[in-house]
């Protein structure tokens, strides 16, 4: 009983927020102002999840791309609770969880159409041009402790180089990796469930890193591969890159999630 009432309090807190967010958020761009409620309500519904975010190093908040490690779909609430972020997410959702991602100005691909990939990453470009602090996910799925190869072929919307605009890394923390990863076959209402009902807080850190010029790292694949470097040297030994660890179960690497 104890735990469907926390349910029942921690999701009705989300959704009276996200009613008192978004007209403040069509208040602003009415306006033409940039607005910061998609921040402040990822960062409200973060905490209500359990998290307990901490920041270490200095965030870009403009002009530049970071690229986490993906141990689960609460890392959206994480990062986009620290930093003004727009996501690049998968292009398959569905109601409201589609039209509340598009008030964030997401920039949405499908993985399954190798040939759209231009496009997005065009999509993408045109994002950063205009400024934004943009959050891809490399990987391209949840990996949990493993840090899988980071896909190079959206980090062709660096090149040519856009002035000032940066790569920054970004290291994702938690304390208890293993409770937070959502990997294999775990269905996502499923895992919602288990954490609107868990007691107890979910630490992660998130490690801001030096941030790269991709005029240096000089092509996609090489900027790709410096900041999965990157990220691999910021976590603790508790994480492994794919290539030091066993081989993981198809459906490890395969699970769902924001991209």
């Amino acid at each position: 009983m104890r735990r469907k009432l926390r349910k029942f309090g921690r999701l009705s807190a989300i959704l009276a927020s996200f009613a008192v967010y978004v007209p403040l958020h069509y208040l602003w761009k009415l306006f033409g102002a940039r607005s910061p409620w998609p921040q402040r309500f990822l960062g409200f519904a973060g905490r209500r999840f359990g998290l307990r975010v901490r920041v270490e190093g200095t965030p870009l908040t403009s002009n530049v791309l970071y690229t986490p490690n993906h141990v689960s779909w609460l890392d959206i609430l994480a990062v986009g609770g620290a930093v003004p972020a727009v996501f690049v997410t998968k292009a398959e959702l569905e109601g409201v969880v589609m039209w509340a991602s598009t008030l964030n100005d997401s920039v949405y691909i499908d993985r399954n159409m190798r040939s759209a990939v231009h496009g997005q990453a065009s999509d993408l470009r045109s994002r950063l041009a205009e400024g934004r602090a943009v959050c891809l996910f490399p990987e391209g799925t949840t990996s949990g402790r493993l840090i899988l190869p980071f896909r190079p072929s959206l980090f062709a919307s660096l090149y040519p180089p856009l002035p000032g605009v940066m790569v920054q890394p970004v290291v994702l923390d938690f304390a208890h990796v293993d409770d937070a990863a959502w990997i294999g076959d775990e269905d996502y209402n499923l895992s919602v469930t288990r954490f609107l009902e868990r007691p107890g807080r979910l630490d992660v850190t998130i490690r801001f890193l030096e941030p790269i010029d991709p005029a240096q790292a000089g092509d996609r694949k090489k900027l790709a591969a410096m900041a999965r470097a990157a990220v691999i040297a910021g976590l603790p030994d508790s994480y492994r890159a794919i290539e030091d660890a066993a081989p993981a179960p198809a459906a490890s690497v395969a699970a769902a999630g924001a991209v």
